[in-house]
Formats: C-alpha cells, structure tokens, sequence
C-alpha cells in the first residue's frame, strides 16, 4: 500500500455500496479483529497445546512465533499486492487463506501440522490487513465518515489483544483448545461472503513485488529468532545456533543491499534516516519483544504452576491490558503538547 496509490484512490464514495456503509465497516474492522486477535487467542491455550502435541518448552514458542514472524515479514508484501491487483481481490484472497489455515490448525495431530498452518495464517493476515485499511479510504469519503471509520479500525486494533486473551481463555476452558482456531472459520466465511456484496473493487495501480526483499527479510529475522530460542537449550556455543546467527547476518545484509538497488523497494531505507520516525521503530520493537515474552511465560506460568484455569489466566492479564489501552488514549494528548524533537 503505496502514500500516492491511496491519495490516487480517494474519491467520496467511489468504492461504497450506497446505504451500507456499517455493514461495509463491519466486514472491514471484523478482518482486524480476527488477524489481531490471532496473536493471543493461542497464548492462553499453549499449556494445552504443549500437552495435546507434545511440543518442547522451547519448540511451543513457535506456535506465537510462527505466525508474528510471517505476517510481519509479508505485511508491506501484502499492501503492495493490494495496489496492484485490486484491493478487494486481495483481501478476499487473504481472508480465504487465514480462514483455510485456521480449519488446519484446529485439526493438527502433529506439531509441524499446527506450525504450517500458523505461518499460513500468518501470509493469510499479511495479505488482508493492510487491503483492510485501505479499503476504508476507499469505502467512505473524506471527512468525518472516514474519521469515524478509522476510528473504529484503531480501536480494534488496539483491542483485539486483550479480547484474544479472553476469548482463547473462554474457549480452551468451555471447549477445547482446537476452538482457539476453529472460532476463525464462520467469521471468516460471513466476511468471504459480504465483501464482494458491500465493498466494490478499487483501481489497479501498475508496479512491481520486491519478492526478493520480503524472502531476504522474512528468513533473516526467523533464523535470528530460531537462534536465539535454541541459545536457550544449547547454549550460544551450539555449531547450530552459531550458524542460525551467521545465516540470519548474512540474509539480513542482503536484504539492506537488495533494497538498495531496487526500483520499489518494498521498505525504502530512506525512511530510517529520519531520527524520529528510527526512534519509533525501535521504541515499538521493543515493547512488542517485551511484551509478546512476557504473555508467553507468564500464561505458563500461571497455568502450570499457580494452577489458574484457562478463563483465570485470560483475567489475569486484563490489568495489563487495559492499562495500555488507557496508556494509548493519553498518548494521544500528550503527543500535540511534546511533539517529537525538531
């Protein structure tokens, strides 16, 4: 999803079905939902999970890991295929494929079964996400419509966190850990369905995928964590874990070099000689790492060994939760009255 390609497409209205706009609204904000909600509903199930396949300590990681890794490293992919094939096209195609993954998931008898349907969910949520966003500035005309539409999107977002943490919760406990998956299917089958009825298709844009800078990023930043999850087992001194890092060095320079030479690089290095704009990027990166951690011991750790039940852990982490929520409203205000450094 390209700055130019989304001013090009803005014109009120073009893209709405006249009278609909909630139901419009509805089916865009509930693909949120669902991708956001993904990288926790599992958190609360892991205890079940490690015990229903068998995982390692070490290998459950990857049953979060999996899927954040994929839908970040494809995520600008996605945008990009949204500008050039059509964007609802390619939220439907997204959808289809997050929703397929889910069914797999759910019926996984193996580890690995469960870890290729993660990352499928993973390129499913990559692909609809950001076609989701930008379908509001498509569907609703400028002004305080597409204000509230995206006001309604930003709330989701932030959100779905803390409703993934409840809702795999009520699922593991009332159901079984399976529906922390399965619960994405009728969801994702009603938006399949509604989005050709009330989301019309935008306009194509000409250009090209950078395949090669979201292959060299993705498989950098997976063996970087691979190697550090198998530092936790082996130690660092592991000929493996060595060679994880080496590989991980060597992709993640080829990434820099490649998005050097190309013509539409799809993360344009140019965007990190801004000082405010690197500063966020590693604030971010360092509260996700932070948090994301601290979500996968503490559910182990209040399941396994405090013996909270699933619904129990879900409501322990609703402090957390809801303090970033206010955090993120306060930020807001403060932002007009510090501002970032000139």
């Amino acid at each position: 999803m390209t700055t130019s390609s989304l001013i090009k497409d803005q014109k009120p209205g073009a893209a709405r079905r006249e009278g609909h706009p909630g139901i419009a609204l509805a089916v865009i904000a509930a693909c949120q939902l669902m991708v956001v909600l993904d990288a926790t509903i599992v958190n609360i199930a892991l205890p079940h999970i490690q015990n229903a396949l068998e995982f390692s300590t070490t290998d459950l990681t990857w049953v979060v890991s999996a899927y954040t890794l994929t839908f970040g490293g494809l995520l600008l992919l996605g945008g990009r295929a949204g500008d050039i094939l059509g964007r609802r096209r390619v939220f439907m195609t997204g959808i289809l494929l997050f929703t397929f993954a889910s069914l797999l998931g759910g019926f996984a008898q193996e580890p690995w079964q469960l870890l290729a349907a993660r990352v499928l969910q993973g390129m499913g949520g990559a692909i609809a996400s950001p076609t989701s966003l930008a379908l509001i500035t498509t569907t609703f005309p400028e002004g305080p419509e597409r204000n509230r539409a995206f006001g309604v999107f930003a709330a989701v977002s932030a959100g779905g966190g803390a409703i993934g943490l409840l809702a795999g919760g009520m699922l593991t406990e009332w159901l079984d850990w399976r529906w922390v998956l399965f619960v994405n299917v009728p969801i994702g089958v009603l938006i399949a369905v509604l989005a050709p009825l009330y989301i019309s298709e935008s306009e194509r844009h000409s250009g090209r995928f950078d395949i090669a800078g979201a292959v060299t990023s993705t498989a950098g930043m997976a063996l970087l964590v691979y190697g550090f999850i198998r530092a936790a087992d082996e130690g660092w001194r592991d000929n493996l874990t060595i060679g994880s890092f080496a590989a991980a060095a060597v992709l993640l320079l080829a990434f820099v070099l490649i998005e050097q030479r190309a013509k539409e690089p799809i993360t344009p290095l140019k965007m990190f000689a801004d000082r405010n704009r690197s500063g966020t990027y590693v604030i971010m990166l360092s509260l996700a790492a932070a948090m994301f951690g601290m979500f996968f011991y503490i559910v182990l750790f209040v399941q396994n060994v405090l013996g909270y039940t699933p619904i129990e852990a879900g409501l322990a982490f609703l402090p957390v939760t809801v303090v970033i929520a206010l955090g993120a409203g306060l930020s807001q205000r403060f932002l007009p009255v510090f501002g970032p450094k000139p």
